[in-house]
């Protein structure tokens, strides 16, 4: 399988020509989901389990749009959100298919409490 970006651009199209000649969109050197996903079974599948497990929530954060994952970082930040508010992104992170990464903030959530680093 060819590696794409998320516009759907195979990556070896991708080059600094076509780059100085305005052929290329912001989606088209954004990697994609499914490229992201062949790299997490690769890392997998030669023993890098995190490295798999990494690439993986990356594959979900393809669907959250620049704003939704920045806001998503920013709310992960100690002192920047209760309980409450890293349960209701977990719940987003669901809706958006991204239980992975959905299952980090419900567990960053509880270490936090625990560490008294909530808001």
């Amino acid at each position: 399988m060819t590696a794409l970006s998320h516009s759907g651009r195979s990556v070896t199209d991708v080059t600094v020509e076509a780059a100085c000649n305005g052929e290329l969109a912001l989606d088209d050197i954004r990697i994609s989901r499914q490229t992201l996903l062949m790299q997490a079974e690769k890392a997998e599948r030669s023993g890098s389990m995190q490295l798999g497990l990494n690439l993986r929530r990356a594959a979900e954060m393809t669907a959250l749009s620049a704003a939704d994952m920045l806001a998503s970082y920013e709310a992960l930040r100690p002192g920047r959100s209760s309980f409450d508010e890293l349960q209701e992104l977990a719940e987003r992170l669901d809706a958006h298919d991204a239980p992975t990464c959905a299952a980090l903030v419900r567990e960053a959530a509880v270490v936090y409490r625990r560490r008294g680093l909530l808001r």
